[in-house]
């Protein structure tokens, strides 16, 4: 009887590396809702090879209608209203904001040229990208409704 030899999948670092972030940010995220005029899950957004983060790009890789409008935001300014305590918060708002705090650092430490993209108009997927070490286009997705 002869033997079989068992297929190894060959596992590239830059697959490990996405793989062990887009982990990360699922741990992190798990809980936290984006709130517009609806409150949305977020999720990690993990995509391909890309030589910066730009407006063609993320429609490119996020595969948007190719009209779709796409409006491109500050990092920092997305995650004031998430992350800043308010003096009127309980306990549950500061957790909540912490928790965002720990996502922001998150994708701060493990990515390069982090932007926010909306694409859409009124009903908005929202992407937080940048490049990781291998400049693969990482980070999370949501959705909003803003009228």
């Amino acid at each position: 009887m002869a033997k079989r030899k068992k297929k190894m999948k060959v596992v590239e670092k830059a697959d490990v590396n996405k793989d062990k972030l887009a982990k990360q940010v699922k741990k992190i995220a798990e809980g936290l809702y984006y709130i517009s005029e609806t409150d949305a899950e977020i999720f990690p957004f993990i995509g391909n090879k890309a030589e910066a983060v730009t407006v063609e790009e993320v429609s490119k890789q996020t595969e948007s209608a190719a009209d779709a409008s796409v409006e491109e935001r500050d990092f920092n300014e997305f995650f004031v209203r998430l992350t800043e305590i308010q003096e009127w918060f309980g306990d549950e708002e500061t957790a909540t904001a912490n928790k965002f705090a720990e996502l922001k650092k998150l994708l701060e430490d493990n990515l390069r040229d982090v932007q926010v993209f909306k694409v859409g108009k009124i009903e908005l997927d929202i992407y937080v990208v940048g490049l990781d070490s291998e400049s693969n286009l990482m980070g999370i997705k949501t959705k909003a409704v803003e009228t």
